[in-house]
């Protein structure tokens, strides 16, 4: 499983003009699932995620989580996280899970970001979204249930 961590001032999802999920000060979240992906892949990830110090202190020092802040998570599914660009110059999609067990392994991980007392809002899985953030620093992080 990977995930794209973004620690942002603001994000937005929006599907068909709606708007989906949205938040303040929190992470926004690429969320990717592989075919060896299982439930201890999405509980290690929101686990690391929920307790992920890339908030900074009084002191200027990156020692605050998302839980020690109050602030959100907008988890958004992205199966290109697994496409495979060193052939041609089209994406080979093949490493990533086939729908219903990406989407299952998706409600997973957002529900047991949930249950770490966070507030998770959502995208649509599967459909086409148009995502918006502020990017707060910017930080960026790439985490991989794997690696």
């Amino acid at each position: 499983m990977k995930v794209v961590v973004q620690r942002c001032k603001e994000a937005r999802v929006e599907v068909d003009g709606k708007i989906a999920g949205e938040i303040g000060e929190g992470l926004m979240l690429l969320v990717g699932v592989t075919h060896e992906d299982t439930e201890q892949d999405a509980k290690f990830l929101a686990g690391k995620i929920a307790g992920l110090r890339i908030f900074e202190d009084q002191a200027g020092k990156m020692n605050y989580s998302v839980s020690d802040t109050g602030g959100s998570i907008l988890s958004v599914s992205q199966f290109t996280l697994y496409g495979d660009c060193r052939k041609g110059r089209r994406p080979n999609f093949m490493a990533a899970a086939a729908p219903a067990e990406a989407e299952r392994l998706y409600d997973y991980f957002n529900r047991e970001l949930a249950t770490a007392g966070l507030t998770v809002e959502t995208g649509i899985f599967g459909a086409m979204m148009d995502v918006s953030l502020i990017n707060w620093g910017p930080v960026t992080l790439i985490l991989d249930s794997r690696a």
